[in-house]
């Protein structure tokens, strides 16, 4: 299959490239040779390339710019998106659109389904779930892919943790939002495996477990062995630009039902991750 990836500098997309498989001819592009924005420029590039599938990483993520960047989240998010699926629709392509657990709003109790309604509170959640829609209004043959706390090759928030650990005595880390850690190679495991079936639609893709920023960041340190101090505090005491969801733990749940949950405990992935670090 001949998979035309974007954001391929990104962390997912460095993953992508590692972990496909060698009957996959994939086509890496990001920012520098393929503008998501530039409908001629996309045209062309199909016209050239004839994918038979796109992985759509490429993403304004900086969740806290988007708060007055609204064009700029839009351009790329939601103008980007259409621009592909319009391709994809034309060339007989289908598509992997990465999303995000910014579309629920976190007042929810128990893990998020995904047929459970949305409320994204930020531009970036608002973004990302109307490039969601643009997407399931053009084309049938997608497949959307809500993921959160992603962590690989490139900056996250494990590698933060580690070089903030070497400057400074001590952390305070937030302790009352609630997600699930994802290591990317879980993440890209369940999109080869989508890839090879006609099970359109949308799917939660998380780490499996829940904790919060706080415990994310001791369990961290403790597979590291770093030893640090590290004091929990409140939301309101860590002001940003951009409302986050206090409970955003998605359940896996259409890829239980459609292959299996290929994702690990978020613990188990995240000593995995940190020992191929140190290798």
């Amino acid at each position: 299959m001949k998979i035309l990836v974007t954001g391929a500098k990104g962390q997912l997309g460095q993953e992508i490239s590692r972990q496909m498989d060698a009957d996959q001819q994939l086509i890496l592009t990001d920012i520098d040779n393929l503008d998501i924005t530039n409908q001629d420029k996309v045209r062309s590039v199909f016209q050239e390339v004839k994918p038979q599938a796109v992985i759509h990483c490429a993403a304004y993520t900086n969740v806290d710019g988007a708060e007055q960047d609204f064009d700029g989240a839009y351009k790329v998010n939601v103008i980007g998106s259409q621009n592909l699926a319009s391709q994809c629709l034309e060339h007989h392509a289908r598509m992997v659109y990465i999303s995000t657990d910014y579309v629920f709003d976190g007042q929810g109790t128990r893990p998020y389904r995904e047929f459970d309604p949305t409320n994204p509170l930020s531009v970036y959640g608002k973004t990302k779930l109307y490039g969601e829609n643009i997407i399931r209004e053009i084309l049938g043959r997608h497949y959307i892919v809500r993921t959160s706390w992603l962590y690989g090759d490139g900056h996250n928030f494990v590698r933060t943790m580690l070089r903030l650990a070497k400057e400074k005595k001590q952390l305070r880390v937030v302790s009352d939002q609630i997600g699930s850690p994802t290591n990317s190679k879980d993440l890209v495991w369940a999109i080869r495996q989508l890839l090879l079936t006609d099970a359109y639609g949308v799917y939660h893709g998380s780490g499996n477990g829940a904790c919060s920023w706080y415990e994310f960041a001791v369990k961290i340190f403790a597979f590291a062995g770093v030893n640090i101090a590290v004091e929990p505090i409140t939301t309101g005491e860590y002001l940003l630009p951009a409302t986050r969801p206090a409970y955003s733990v998605m359940e896996n749940y259409m890829l239980k039902m459609a292959q299996g949950d290929p994702f690990r405990l978020w613990e188990e992935a995240l000593e995995d991750y940190l020992c191929d670090l140190n290798s």
